[in-house]
């Protein structure tokens, strides 16, 4: 094997080659660099396709994918199999997108657990890691098509309200799509960078990003001081943005032409033509006064640009709204704001422009492409990492990835690799049977799926923690590792303050080599070890599954029929004969069919307590 010189203080494989930036988004993605001549960055636009792609998977009925534009297609014509606005399902469990699972027109599987949401397409399940994974291997194969090159390495941008299981998911996404994942940035510092703010270490700056994409709105209010972002709070509305406004105007066509509202619903292809003419409307009123079309030489699609910011003006308000509260969560007057950038493509909309400028008192950054903008950050974030940039200051950074061992020997990542130290991460969890008292915590470091491939840094037992039932400890597992990388590891149970804790010093005893071997293993084995994982993680839904049916039956036999409890008991033992399958979809199929058969019990049941209870009787 050849020898990969490593850069531990980065923790990058150092090798000639680019690194990309890229903007993994709800509605749109890109890829950018830096170009090798004019050093400026580059959004990338393979075979004059344009720089964006949509952020839409479908799957073909052959079991082909396809990625973009040409997916988009299907949205209307092929719903249940083409997926899109998937970042919203990152790193979130059922409960998490429970209440807007409508928003979606593709299946979501319930397993009613905090689990990591799956999504059904046909016979085979899904995770949103691998359905992002599919739309950074379309960027990564459009940047090496382009460039003539191979990329393997990229800095990928992440909402500042991100919390630290959706970034996991984000590298994990990267990883299964073959990239080495360098660092997650944020969305509003990559846009800063992008500007020029905090390149200079003497400068110090506040700055307001305002990004409005299509399906999504956020604020994120940053301080930049010596080259480090700090972010000072984030407001927005995750299912609000430019889709809105072209509603708006779907909407006002319909009253206007006096259709029904239910007819153009059930004509696929009609809503098809209303939305694309909708969305030409848009942009065309972002310059022009008016814009005037027909659908079928029969609908009227005229609009004038007073009445479309007539119809989107409650829209643009809540933005500003949430402009007023993340300026007082951070305690800071407008004047304060010594810059305000505008990303995503809504904002080109001149009402949105003049409201935030408005708003902040000074006219807003928006020279820049706002599509582009996020991801040209990545890029210029990426040449930094790869040391082409002397002049900016590197925080030193963890070279390899800390956690804990879970349920099936997996490694549950607690600070990622390439985080920058000092730092401190910290995640809950609680106990998996009914009257545990003691919990082991076994801490590893490594970038392997599984904690066996990893190397074990150190064990220790937090005992004394009250007998309940499964699930309902609390305990806070933290890390805090310190400028000298020493890591102290705590855990602490809420309700009784049990609390065990132990340091170790994870770079003692390892070479250069030895860490720049456990990088390259990971990137090798990235694909097994997520199948590998994904097994694992099913086995473990179906367990739970296979536990909460039988304990629901045993408890409530006598308010089933005879012929249910049958049903059950084949579902039940298909289940549990799918187990040793080692197939995730297998078993994810058995799961989701014996859910599917005993979710009405639970309501029957429940509608029988109430009545019992309202008579003065008592159900066990």
């Amino acid at each position: 094997m050849a020898k990969v010189a490593i850069n531990l203080s980065t923790g990058s494989i150092q090798q000639e080659e680019v690194i990309v930036g890229i903007d993994l988004g709800t509605t749109n993605s890109l890829v950018a660099y830096i170009h090798p001549e004019d050093k400026k960055p580059i959004a990338i636009n393979d075979q004059g396709r344009g720089t964006i792609v949509p952020s839409v998977v479908h799957f073909t009925q052959t079991g082909e994918t396809i990625v973009g534009t040409e997916a988009k297609d299907y949205l209307t014509t092929d719903p249940a199999k083409t997926i899109y606005s998937v970042k919203r399902l990152l790193g979130k469990s059922y409960k998490d997108v429970g209440e807007h699972k409508d928003y979606f027109g593709y299946k979501i599987i319930d397993d009613d657990s905090e689990g990591l949401v799956k999504i059904r397409v046909g016979d085979k399940f899904y995770s949103p890691i691998e359905l992002s994974a599919e739309i950074l291997k379309e960027l990564r194969e459009r940047a090496e098509h382009s460039l003539k090159t191979p990329v393997n390495r990229a800095v990928i941008t992440v909402p500042a309200y991100f919390n630290d299981s959706q970034r996991q998911a984000t590298r994990d996404a990267g990883k299964l799509a073959g990239l080495e994942v360098l660092r997650i940035v944020n969305e509003p510092t990559a846009a800063a960078l992008a500007y020029g703010i905090g390149i200079d270490q003497n400068e110090e700056k506040t700055v307001a990003v305002y990004d409005l994409g299509g399906g999504t709105f956020d604020i994120s209010i940053l301080s930049i001081h010596q080259g480090i972002f700090e972010v000072l709070s984030t407001n927005g509305n995750t299912y609000l943005g430019g889709d809105d406004f072209d509603r708006a105007i779907i909407n006002h066509w319909i009253q206007e032409n006096q259709l029904i509202a239910d007819t153009v619903n059930e004509d696929k292809n009609l809503q098809q033509e209303l939305r694309l003419r909708a969305e030409e409307a848009k942009k065309t009123l972002s310059s022009q006064p008016a814009y005037t079309g027909t659908i079928n030489g029969t609908i009227d699609c005229h609009i004038e640009r007073h009445t479309f910011e007539t119809l989107i003006a409650p829209t643009v308000a809540r933005t500003i709204e949430s402009c007023r509260m993340a300026m007082a969560d951070a305690k800071l007057q407008p004047e304060q704001i010594d810059a305000v950038i505008m990303v995503g493509g809504s904002t080109r909309v001149p009402m949105v422009y003049e409201a935030v400028s408005e708003f902040f008192g000074k006219p807003a950054n928006n020279t820049l492409n706002p599509d582009e903008v996020v991801s040209l950050g990545a890029a210029i974030q990426a040449d930094i990492l790869a040391g082409n940039r002397k002049d900016i200051l590197l925080l030193d950074v963890t070279p390899l990835t800390l956690g804990i061992e879970t349920m099936g020997g997996l490694m549950d990542s607690i600070i990622p690799r390439n985080s920058k130290i000092p730092t401190k991460a910290g995640r809950q969890y609680t106990t998996s049977i009914d009257g545990q008292v003691n919990m082991k915590i076994s801490v590893y470091q490594g970038e392997r799926d599984l904690v066996q491939e990893n190397r074990k840094l150190a064990e220790f037992d937090l005992k004394g923690i009250p007998a309940m039932p499964a699930g309902f400890p609390k305990v806070d597992v933290n890390f805090i590792l310190n400028a000298d990388g020493i890591l102290k590891v705590e855990a602490i149970e809420l309700r009784s303050g049990v609390r065990q804790e132990v340091e170790v010093k994870p770079q003692y005893g390892l070479t250069d080599e030895q860490v720049e071997q456990m990088l390259m293993d990971s990137i090798t084995h990235a694909r097994d070890d997520v199948n590998t994982r994904m097994v694992i993680e099913a086995r473990t839904t179906a367990e739970q599954m296979l536990y909460q049916v039988e304990r629901f039956v045993e408890k409530n036999g006598q308010h089933l029929t005879a012929e249910e409890i049958e049903l059950t008991r084949t579902n039940l033992q298909n289940l549990k004969d799918a187990l040793p399958s080692g197939d995730k979809n297998t078993i994810l199929k058995a799961v989701d069919i014996l859910e599917e058969q005993t979710s009405p019990f639970a309501e029957r049941v429940m509608q029988i307590s109430i009545k019992q209870a309202m008579a003065g009787k008592k159900i066990e």
